[in-house]
């Protein structure tokens, strides 16, 4: 191996290390099945590549013949079967289109069989057959190259815009195979040329596959988040709302009596929460129900119940109370807390201030039998009830208590 070769086939192995990197930190971050499956396809399919260089003879002289041209010749359709199953499970669409599921699932197989079959012929002929050997291994890999690139096309018809992308990245993979398996065929036939498009167009295939997998795999987990949300979950404030927060308060109630003590729920009523909407976009609202949430948690803590029993009204619920005293405290606490001025940004990253205007009212319950849904009730009438009260007696700094 020349040395200009060397130099080439070693940048395209550091590129390929250094993009594994990324499939590893992806696994370590989300630890979930798809990172996984990325890695070891990043493995397997990279390890073919690197062979097919004829790197590691380079780098290990003493390897012996047979067992590298038995990997050399069977990682690359095992390889291509890879690919497809990746991007079945990628692309998501082998569900919803019958054509794509058969390629998928019959391509898949095949490659597999072939490549046992390769895999025999390398062990039984590997001094006799190689080239012959490589040139079926390259034909194999050429038509798993081919059912790829279909497969993505065909996604990207579908509406997946992100296929698109695939499909430019299975022709990088199209240059790169014909580049390696012409480079294991006829070793002298290349020149440094050839040899630089090859490394390039691998390096480019392996890092266009990472990030697309990386970028997918983080649109899944958005999409599983959502459905958490949809559950019971405000996306906004990450806080309990419909019949979670129901069910939330219902054993804080059951908790209470069980410690034969008592609950109080809490409403607090933000009235002006739209108020910015016009000028600074219907977004900041999202904003403020974040920071709101924030002060409420960092006011009551983690062991008390918080929810969002609508968007303007949020409800605290103190369980396993012995004395009047700290109910009453907390929610005064909560008032003064939530009605400090915050910032918020609106259009064009503008800086706003918002006043918040809040209304509080308070329910005590000592009984496990009690219905959460009509204490909130209560303690949101109660909550209106000092709303209307303040604005009836306007010299008045704000409206009564009510508990």
């Amino acid at each position: 191996m020349e040395i200009l070769e060397y130099v080439v086939w070693s940048v395209m192995l550091g590129g390929l290390l250094t993009i594994g990197t990324m499939a590893v930190v992806d696994v370590v971050k989300s630890r979930s099945f798809a990172a996984w499956r990325g890695l070891v396809f990043m493995a397997v399919t990279g390890s073919s590549c690197v062979l097919l260089s004829g790197l590691p003879e380079v780098l290990f002289p003493g390897l012996p013949e047979a067992p590298v041209l038995v990997l050399k010749a069977s990682l690359g359709p095992l390889s291509g079967a890879m690919v497809l199953t990746y991007l079945g499970q990628w692309l998501g669409v082998a569900a919803e289109d019958r054509m794509v599921h058969h390629t998928i699932v019959w391509g898949s197989v095949a490659l597999v069989l072939t490549a046992a079959v390769i895999t025999v012929l390398s062990a039984l002929f590997a001094h006799r057959m190689a080239t012959e050997i490589l040139l079926f291994a390259a034909s194999v890999n050429a038509v798993a190259v081919l059912l790829a690139t279909f497969t993505s096309a065909r996604a990207a018809q579908l509406g997946d815009k992100m296929a698109r992308a695939m499909a430019v990245a299975c022709l990088f993979l199209a240059i790169s195979m014909a580049g390696l398996y012409s480079h294991q065929i006829n070793p002298n036939g290349s020149n440094l040329l050839v040899w630089i498009i090859t490394s390039f167009s691998t390096v480019v295939f392996f890092l266009m596959m990472v990030s697309l997998g990386i970028r997918r795999n983080r649109q899944d987990r958005r999409l599983e988040h959502l459905v958490r949300l949809s559950q019971g979950m405000d996306p906004a404030t990450g806080l309990p709302r419909g019949s979670v927060l129901l069910a939330k308060v219902d054993d804080a109630f059951w908790r209470s009596s069980r410690l034969n003590t008592s609950s109080t729920v809490i409403c607090l009523h933000l009235r002006n929460l739209y108020e910015l909407s016009d000028v600074a976009g219907h977004s900041v609202d999202q904003q403020i129900l974040a920071a709101m949430a924030a002060r409420i948690r960092r006011a009551v803590g983690f062991r008390c119940v918080v929810g969002l029993y609508h968007p303007r009204c949020f409800v605290v619920v103190l369980s396993a109370i012995k004395q009047p005293k700290v109910a009453k405290h907390m929610t005064e606490r909560l008032r003064l807390l939530m009605c400090r001025p915050l910032e918020v940004a609106g259009l064009n990253e503008t800086m706003l201030s918002f006043e918040p205007q809040i209304s509080v009212g308070s329910v005590t319950v000592h009984t496990a039998e009690a219905i959460a849904a009509q204490v909130i009730d209560e303690a949101e009438q109660l909550a209106l009830s000092s709303e209307r009260e303040l604005h009836s007696v306007p010299d008045t700094d704000h409206g009564p208590l009510m508990a």
